[in-house]
């Protein structure tokens, strides 16, 4: 009776033990990833103001009547769309 006693407080203190260090990694882990979509948000609200910005000085034309502005204009405007499909949606999630 003695030693079952005794099992039974060893499994006890190994899962209380487990449970506790999966618990703080578990924690850690949100830690992380919190930092993550902090930083995907900031990164999708630069995304969008860049397209923004470049939409509005588009508008104008001002940058195709010169061949290598307006090449290198053109290129800015295809790496433009490139970044617009990293942009997050309300829910986090990739567009």
């Amino acid at each position: 009776m003695e030693i079952l006693i005794i099992l039974l407080i060893i499994a006890v203190i190994t899962l209380g033990y487990t449970t506790y260090n999966l618990l703080r990694k578990n924690e850690k882990q949100e830690d992380v990833l919190a930092a993550y979509l902090l930083y995907m948000d900031n990164l999708s609200k630069i995304i969008e103001h860049s397209s923004e910005r470049l939409k509005k000085i588009d508008s104008k034309g001002t940058f195709e009547s010169d061949d290598e502005i307006g090449w290198f204009f053109e290129q800015i405007k295809v790496i433009q769309e490139r970044l617009n499909n990293f942009k997050l949606t309300d829910g986090g999630e990739k567009e």
